[in-house]
C-alpha cells in the first residue's frame, strides 16, 4: 500500500539556511530517523545522484536516488530503483516575513509486502517523522530571522 503524507511548518528562519539543511543529504545519518548511510556519487549542476541505506528495525534498504535542486524553493528525489513501486520525496520552501513555509510530502511503496509493512509499522508518520528531525536540525544551526 502507498505511503503518501505530506506535513507543513511554518519555521522562523529563512528559506535559504533550510534548503541548505534539506539538500545536505550527506549529514541525514546525523540526524533524521532510520537513515544510516548516504553517498553522493554524481553531482552535476543543479542535481546529484546518491547511494543511500535506511534501517527500519532488522530491514536493510539500499538504495539509488536522484536529487534535483532548484535553490531555495524545491527539492524533489526520486527513485527507480527495483526496491521502490513507487518513490518521492519534495520540499517546498516559501518565504514568509520573517519565516519560511515548508512544506515536505513523501510518496513511497515498496515492492516487497513484507517490507512495506515494516516501513509501515516502523515510520507510521514518515513525513512526520523526517520534519521533526528537520526542525530540530534547524533550531541547532540557524538563528531566527528578525521579524519584519
Amino acid at each position: 500500500m502507498l505511503i503518501r503524507e505530506t506535513t507543513e511548518r511554518l519555521l522562523p528562519y529563512g528559506p535559504e539556511q533550510l534548503f541548505e539543511i534539506a539538500s545536505d543529504v550527506e549529514r541525514y545519518p546525523d540526524f533524521v530517523p532510520a537513515w544510516l548511510a548516504v553517498r553522493v556519487r554524481d553531482r552535476q549542476a543543479g542535481a546529484y545522484c546518491t547511494d543511500q541505506v535506511l534501517g527500519l528495525g532488522p530491514l536493510r534498504l539500499q538504495f539509488a536516488s536522484r536529487t534535483v535542486l532548484d535553490p531555495p524553493r524545491r527539492i524533489e528525489v526520486t527513485s527507480t530503483d527495483a526496491a521502490f513501486r513507487q518513490f518521492g520525496i519534495s520540499w517546498l520552501f516559501e518565504g514568509r516575513a520573517g519565516a519560511c513555509h515548508v512544506s515536505l510530502s513523501v510518496d513511497v511503496e515498496l515492492r516487497s509486502r513484507l517490507s512495506q509493512a515494516v516501513l509501515e509499522r516502523l515510520m507510521p508518520d514518515t513525513a512526520g517523522s523526517i520534519m521533526a528531525a528537520f526542525e530540530q536540525r534547524a533550531r541547532q544551526l540557524c538563528a531566527p530571522m528578525k521579524p519584519a
